[in-house]
């Protein structure tokens, strides 16, 4: 099982999927993500449920913002409307992703997501704010390693996405406006797992 704590609407949703494993628990299902609302009165968990979605296939990771949940299986991305009436916005198709990576921008000002590209090495940008939902709007596509990447994120305001690939040293930092390759840094060791954390130019946290 998996609990991803957010802070929303000035109180506290736990959302909740069964991950597979050796450890995982049988109470939760792969294939569903839970959201509770912690303050709500009541003892028992199904009393605290405001939401549930559930899919064909396990939801490998969830990321969230104020008016926005993403649900990621290991070849699509599903985005839905949060947290009241919730309705499926937009749907993208991605290259194996058996890790569930994503980023999501918390920013009022930007609602930029990021994911895995079509093919290999490639990411996909695009701006949820100017898509409409139920278009076929296609993001834009970076080509930012030459082996399937490891590790993906955006920076707070959303300006910046870096990535680092599973094989090499490389980390590759984009301008998410104008897409260019704004540096590439170099580490000692292979980055054969790895998380970028949120993180603003000119400081860079990784964690491998």
């Amino acid at each position: 099982r998996q609990g991803l704590f957010c802070w929303h609407a000035e109180k506290t949703l736990i959302v909740q999927n069964h991950m597979p494993g050796p450890y995982s628990s049988p109470k939760f299902s792969e294939i569903s993500v839970l959201i509770r609302d912690d303050a709500r009165e009541g003892n028992d968990s199904k009393e605290k449920l405001v939401l549930e979605f559930t899919f064909t296939k396990p939801v490998l990771s969830v990321r969230m913002r104020h008016d926005k949940i993403v649900m990621v299986l290991k070849n699509r991305i599903c985005v839905y409307s949060f947290p009241d009436n919730p309705r499926k916005l937009f749907e993208f198709d991605t290259w194996d992703n058996p890790k569930g990576l994503c980023d999501l921008c918390p920013s009022l000002e930007k609602q930029l997501l990021v994911f895995l590209g079509h093919k290999c090495g490639s990411l996909q940008l695009v701006d949820l704010a100017s898509t409409k939902p139920g278009t076929s709007s296609a993001p834009f596509t970076i080509n930012a390693h030459q082996s399937d990447i490891a590790c993906v994120s955006l920076n707070q305001p959303g300006t910046v996405v870096a990535s680092a690939s599973q094989k090499g040293t490389l980390i590759h930092l984009f301008d998410t406006q104008s897409k260019e390759k704004l540096v590439e840094l170099r580490r000692e060791r292979q980055l054969c797992h790895c998380h970028l954390r949120r993180w603003d130019l000119p400081q860079i946290c990784l964690h491998s």
